[in-house]
């Protein structure tokens, strides 16, 4: 039976130490599960592009190329907000490379890239962002009962990502997701604001 939902997050071994799927089983996976695309969404970096893009077209999986990006937090600079970026087009496939090369090149802190804000506003066109959940600057106002924080933040994506960012939603079994869902839902609803459910992935099968 054909599978409807499609995993947008996915770390390969590609995210060096987060992760351990590796990318011809994880399509052959994604194909016998007969989902009809994944997206690998690397740690910071898109290492993985090359190879998950030729198994994917070739088992005729459409492949998602994204990002899973830290962005500055200026409040707590060693706690960095959680992004996700998808690209859409070329056009954000090329303002995604810049992003992830400016992390290397000018963001290394605390031993990550980080990524400042002003390189995601002059390069926004072409790509779909993702929240971060519970990771994300959202959720964390979120779930420290920073309502009115949490609102001004989602408009702020909404307003450089119009129609095109998406509050998370995960029910992983991890300590607090349930509450996260649940606020994003309200959020959501207050703001209009898409949602989008993702799958943390880490690995390949449960066991």
């Amino acid at each position: 039976m054909s599978q409807t939902f499609v995993h947008l997050r996915v770390h390969s071994e590609y995210s060096m130490v987060d992760g351990l799927v590796r990318v011809k089983p994880l399509v052959g996976r994604v194909a016998e599960l007969g989902m009809p695309a994944v997206g690998l969404t690397e740690q910071s970096n898109m290492c993985s592009l090359v190879r998950f893009y030729k198994a994917a077209m070739g088992a005729g999986v459409k492949p998602i190329i994204g990002a899973d990006l830290w962005v500055e937090n200026p409040d707590e600079p060693d706690n960095p907000f959680r992004i996700t970026l998808l690209a859409r087009n070329n056009d954000g496939y090329l303002n995604l490379t810049e992003v992830v090369s400016l992390g290397y090149t000018e963001g290394q802190r605390f031993g990550k890239p980080i990524i400042q804000r002003q390189w995601l506003e002059s390069r926004t066109e072409g790509l779909i962002a993702l929240s971060g959940s519970r990771l994300g600057d959202v959720g964390k106002a979120l779930m420290s009962g920073k309502l009115d924080l949490a609102r001004q933040r989602a408009e702020y994506w909404m307003n450089l990502y119009p129609e095109s960012f998406y509050l998370e939603l995960q029910r992983t079994g991890r300590p607090g997701d349930e509450d996260c869902l649940h606020l994003n839902v309200e959020l959501a609803e207050a703001l209009g604001c898409p949602v989008v459910a993702t799958n943390d992935v880490h690995f390949l099968h449960a066991e």
